[in-house]
């Protein structure tokens, strides 16, 4: 993205009894029932080491055919769907590896050594592999207070308010990507510690070698002991190209506790397949041939995104279940932020299914537009997130902010339905603590309730469960509501409406309509206006 030159600037549980456990067991998505949401996140960070289905077999994917429409993240590669929590683990490596095939490039396997040192104020990392060496470092700001500290990996010094991370009591450490992974080089000669030990011909990009970096980074953490820093409590942020570089070390590092992208742009967030569509967003190509961010694959797609095995609600999608923040600026059309917001809404549906809905979240609706700004609107969920996945401490729930003017729309992007899971991944529908939606409506089979999402100065998050009471399956459901003064519809996805204030209709969409006896769908909206009274005579029919 070429707005700037980049400078760089120099996570409670009964956790002893959790590490005995990891070393006994086969790490899984299945918790103790009554789990807060962030205690799921550090059983798992826990427990499933940098990649838990690097054992998955994973098949040749051959070459799909090209669809306009998002692929579905529940379709395993043999054409079935997974049907329970414990199948996204070898679902979720087919992702990975599509993702690397066709986007990244590889990452390559924990390397043959790593060692380092850990200090207040900085981190050494050296690497060896394949005969060859190399070497990188980053610098440690601790908050006040005594340690051991959760910890934000910051890349190239610019992501998420520093100063909110440390008054959290969370340290930061600035890594920076460029000692991993050198812009301004030539394809064929990639420069950095990960082209010293995988050679500077490697075919993957510098976004997926900055995520290895950020690896090789935890793996000292881990080995250090923990007296400074908590292994266990790690997030990662970056904002711009290094935000691309964030949600890669997320999706790729499930030790990773809390990704928080800003502002990525192309290549980054947005649906890859919605940026050639949206007005001023950054081209493909421009992406791909601007730096060498993406691997050397995806070079074939980038005037065909149709032809793509995979697409960014995945990829987002793969950090599931751990916390995901995801921050975008509608001002600047380079950075295609309509697009984010449907890749974001896209990977709500695995958070969903996983039954931890509550666990990601996204906000574009800002006031100011300056690109990589800290703004204002970011700091209590900031702050939420940090609380809830790094020091496990908070319950706050997800929300979804989106832009009017920036807002996509899912339903227009697929024709697949986001499944009830077993082993407790449907139990969720409104995806937060006492989630059962209240107040509502039913014509004897199907039933509409609704639920505050979430509510600040001037709007809120609404969401209405519907359910298919009956015995037989329900084709097609619409819902009325009342909404009261000064309230009206800003956003909405999963659904289609008719009407944005006073009485609204929402009837399903295309890929939600299609209810088993007792299944659920869900539609939410974003609204302006005070969140009380909430939305009334709330109705649900079937054709």
């Amino acid at each position: 993205m070429r707005f700037h030159r980049y400078r760089y600037r120099p996570r409670v549980w009964a956790a002893a009894a959790l590490v005995a456990a990891a070393s006994l067991i086969t790490p899984s998505l299945t918790v103790q029932a009554g789990a807060a949401d962030g205690q799921v996140v550090a059983a798992q960070v826990l427990a499933g080491g940098e990649d838990d289905g690097a054992d998955c077999a994973v098949p040749n994917p051959g070459s799909p055919a090209a669809s306009s429409m998002l692929p579905d993240p529940f379709k395993r590669l043999n054409g079935t769907r997974i049907s329970a929590t414990s199948d996204w683990r070898c679902r979720r490596a087919e992702i990975r590896d599509l993702a690397q095939r066709s986007v990244y490039g590889q990452k390559p396997a924990r390397p043959a050594s790593v060692t380092g040192t850990v200090s207040a104020s900085s981190i050494t990392v050296n690497v060896s592999d394949q005969g060859r060496s190399a070497s990188f470092s980053a610098s440690v700001s601790l908050p006040s207070g005594s340690g051991p500290f959760p910890a934000v990996i910051v890349l190239g010094g610019l992501g998420a308010d520093t100063a909110t991370i440390k008054a959290s009591g969370v340290a930061v450490i600035n890594y920076d990507p460029y000692s991993v992974g050198k812009e301004g080089t030539a394809r064929n000669n990639k420069q950095g510690a990960f082209y010293s030990v995988y050679g500077s011909s490697s075919s993957t990009g510098l976004l997926m070698a900055w995520s290895w970096g950020v690896s090789r980074i935890i793996d000292v953490i881990e080995q250090s002991g923990g007296s400074i820093l908590k292994a266990s409590a790690t997030g990662v942020t970056g904002c711009s190209r290094f935000g691309k570089g964030a949600i890669v070390a997320g999706a790729f590092d499930q030790r990773v506790a809390l990704t928080m992208p800003i502002e990525s742009g192309s290549g980054g967030v947005p649906i890859l397949r919605g940026i050639p569509g949206e007005s001023g967003a950054q081209p493909l190509s421009s992406a791909y041939s601007e730096q060498p961010w993406l691997g050397d694959a995806f070079s074939s797609y980038t005037g065909n995104p149709n032809s793509l095995p995979v697409d960014t609600h995945e990829i987002l999608g793969m950090v599931a279940p751990r916390g995901l923040f995801v921050m975008e600026n509608p001002y600047v059309d380079w950075l295609a932020a309509r697009s984010g917001s449907v890749a974001a809404l896209g990977a709500a549906e695995v958070y969903k299914a996983l039954g931890a809905g509550s666990n990601i979240s996204y906000w574009s609706d800002v006031q100011n537009g300056t690109h990589c700004a800290v703004r204002s609107e970011w700091k209590t969920p900031l702050q939420q997130s940090i609380q809830k996945f790094l020091l496990v401490s908070g319950s706050g729930s997800g929300v979804f902010r989106i832009a009017p003017g920036k807002s996509g729309n899912l339903s227009t992007w697929r024709d697949w339905q986001t499944p009830t899971l077993t082993d407790g991944g449907g139990g969720d529908p409104g995806g937060g603590p006492g989630g059962d939606p209240g107040g509502g409506g039913t014509n004897g089979t199907c039933t509409a309730g609704y639920r505050n999402v979430n509510s600040w100065p001037g709007g809120f998050q609404g969401e209405v469960t519907i359910r298919n009471n009956g015995t037989s399956t329900l084709n097609g459901w619409t819902v009325g509501m009342t909404l009261g003064s000064g309230q009206s519809i800003s956003s909405l996805w999963d659904g289609v409406n008719t009407g944005t204030s006073g009485s609204v209709t929402v009837r399903n969409s295309p890929y939600n309509g299609t209810l088993a006896a007792n299944g659920t769908a869900t539609f939410g909206f974003t609204a302006t206006g005070n969140s009380t009274p909430a939305p009334g005579n709330i109705t649900c029919k079937s054709p």
